[in-house]
């Protein structure tokens, strides 16, 4: 493990030292469990997730052209001026 030091609020300070006091650990276990589980809810997703959002938004909209996805290039092209 890496030693650090951090500044705490009077306040913050005693809302850990209860938590952890509750949960018979030190306070540097629950900074430890709470920085986990921000980083965990924070995480930027992977490409697994990515991937499965993106097969999930397939299809869900419609431009009213029933040959787009056969003339995307010209359809592109068209729209873009090229």
């Amino acid at each position: 493990m890496i030693r650090t030091q951090i500044q705490l609020t009077d306040d913050l300070a005693a809302h850990i030292k209860e938590a952890a006091a509750r949960e018979h650990v030190s306070m540097a276990e629950m900074i430890r469990r709470a920085v986990g589980c921000f980083l965990k809810t924070t995480a930027k997703p992977g490409t697994d997730d990515r991937y499965a959002r993106a097969l999930a938004a397939a299809g869900r909209c419609r431009s009213g052209r029933p040959n787009l996805s056969a003339q995307h290039d010209a359809e592109f092209a068209e729209a873009s001026g090229r």
